[in-house]
């Protein structure tokens, strides 16, 4: 697929990276249009094509009281309202088949999570809403493997798919990134992204919270740009150790402007 389908995705025949970035989940407006806002200024100006990520609704958590959402309508409207502000494509992940028929009014590109990318029904329901299909490796699951899950959305019809690096499993509370799964996924015909967040979970913590290793982001954002990988996935946040989810892998909002201007010149370095 070309990332020129994706509606709305400015800067789409330039020579960058893109870039989906924005918090693990909304937690609400003013936080939400917050990050949009300066997000968007920081692409703009560095001409990098941005989507707008947050998961409306968080189905995956390691115990049953941490956040999970505002209200999936409330979320998703947020979203909607986001992308029309800035006319920046939005993204959000979906768990069930109903999701996605419902996820598809308000956003552009559907994430399926890592740990559901086998889940037939579920990529078949996304395919069959039109969007772009971002599908997260599972953590188990080898590159080359992704070619299935990448079969079974083209098989309903839908060529426009995503495929997303997040670490492979390294024991039982640890994550790493083989680079050399990013030639070998964009072999398989699609787009590829590596997200430098979430490959740096330290799942599985006896204390029921995920642990993570923000400080690396950038390690793992310049060897990505460096291997030649698509686009970018990094969850940020103002203030990280508040959020609501995910605080233990998100990137401080003040440090991705920086990261993003030494990532443009490792681009311009390797083209």
């Amino acid at each position: 697929m070309e990332l020129k389908h994706i509606p709305k995705l400015k800067f789409a025949d330039g020579q960058s990276f893109f870039l989906i970035a924005g918090p693990c989940a909304i937690e609400g407006e003013d936080m939400a249009f917050e990050i949009a806002e300066r997000v968007n200024a920081i692409c703009e100006r560095l001409e990098i094509p941005y989507i707008f990520k947050g998961s409306y609704r968080k189905a995956n958590r390691s115990r049953i009281d941490s956040f999970s959402g505002i209200g999936d309508e409330k979320a998703l409207g947020i979203l909607k309202a986001i992308g029309e502000q800035f006319q920046i494509p939005v993204t959000t992940d979906i768990h069930t088949e109903p999701e996605a028929a419902l996820a598809a009014h308000y956003v552009d590109v559907l994430q399926i999570p890592a740990f559901l990318c086998r889940q037939t029904s579920l990529l078949v329901a996304a395919a069959e809403t039109g969007k772009v299909v971002n599908i997260k490796k599972g953590q188990f699951l080898s590159p080359g493997a992704m070619q299935f899950a990448a079969d079974k959305v083209r098989a309903a019809g839908n060529e426009q798919v995503l495929l997303t690096e997040r670490g492979t499993t390294f024991g039982y509370q640890d994550l790493i990134v083989d680079f050399r799964g990013i030639p070998t996924m964009q072999s398989i015909g699609a787009p590829v992204v590596l997200d430098c967040t979430h490959s740096l979970q330290q799942p599985n913590q006896t204390s029921g919270v995920t642990g993570g290793r923000p400080a690396m982001i950038s390690t793992i954002a310049r060897a990505g740009i460096a291997a030649g990988v698509d686009g970018l996935f990094i969850e940020t946040h103002p203030k990280p150790a508040t959020a609501k989810s995910d605080g233990a892998n998100m990137l401080p909002l003040d440090q991705l402007e920086p990261l993003l201007e030494r990532l443009v010149n490792i681009r311009k370095a390797i083209i």
